[in-house]
């Protein structure tokens, strides 16, 4: 009970870890990242992305758990980027193949942004030790009952309705809210919410069809991604017209 709550949108949630102990862990993950991949020294790339970026950090406001957003560009051809608890960013150089302007790059970091306002990566670190915790104490009861020679085939069956009947789905849930609270921060910024559309108009073409039944993935196909963002933006109020000043490298 100590660790319910509730998401910017209203969803309840389970959060069982503090901000400062999601910031420590999203630092030391970050810190991974930076280690493993080649990070981007094109000055005109990350000044780019670093206006984007702040044009959204700025309707922000201040955050529990930490002081400032870091973003951090890498080369790569991954049409990709992140957010860790503890304000870290990155954005592979890939993605600005698919986020052709600016507003379409706002749509992304805000959605991202969206997976650290609403503490996804704490209920789903939440999620999973209770799942575990419940698998421990389901083989239990099942060893002292008379199945016992039918532990191994019933925990794979156990193991797979978790991951798909309750994970996985929860992982959509996630992504959808992150699409709501991303759309909403890049209006108040002052993009176009349209574009947001666009961009997932974009990464279906991109995609070209491979992208696993809905069911079977964490993300919602992008028909449901788009119908979503539609509905949504149809509620939100006109977007203002001086938008951020932020050129994309030719």
């Amino acid at each position: 009970m100590a660790g319910c709550a509730q998401s910017p949108t209203g969803r309840n949630q389970v959060l069982m870890f503090s901000s400062d102990e999601m910031s420590s862990l999203g630092a030391q993950s970050f810190e991974q990242i930076k280690q493993q991949e080649k990070i981007s020294k094109d000055p005109t790339l990350n000044r780019y992305v670093q206006c984007v970026t702040k044009s959204i950090t700025d309707v922000v406001g201040p955050q529990a758990g930490f002081d400032e957003w870091e973003v951090v560009v890498f080369e790569s051809d991954q049409v990709n980027a992140f957010a860790l608890p503890g304000g870290k960013i990155g954005v592979y150089t890939g993605l600005l193949d698919v986020a052709q302007t600016p507003d379409q790059l706002a749509s992304v970091i805000g959605h991202e942004i969206g997976h650290v306002l609403a503490e996804h990566s704490n209920e789903r670190l939440s999620r999973t030790q209770l799942a575990g915790l419940g698998m421990q104490v389901t083989s239990i009861a099942i060893q002292g009952s008379g199945y016992g020679e039918y532990h191994d085939l019933t925990m794979a069956g156990l193991g797979l309705g978790v991951q798909f009947g309750v994970l996985m789905p929860y992982g959509r849930a996630q992504e959808t809210e992150s699409d709501i609270i991303g759309v909403r921060l890049m209006t108040e910024a002052g993009y176009n919410p349209n574009e947001s559309v666009a961009l997932w108009i974009n990464m279906a073409r991109k995609s070209n069809g491979n992208q696993p039944p809905e069911f079977m993935s964490t993300h919602p196909s992008h028909s449901t991604r788009i119908d979503d963002l539609n509905s949504e933006i149809a509620q939100l109020p006109p977007y203002q017209t001086q938008k951020p000043q932020c050129r994309r490298p030719s």
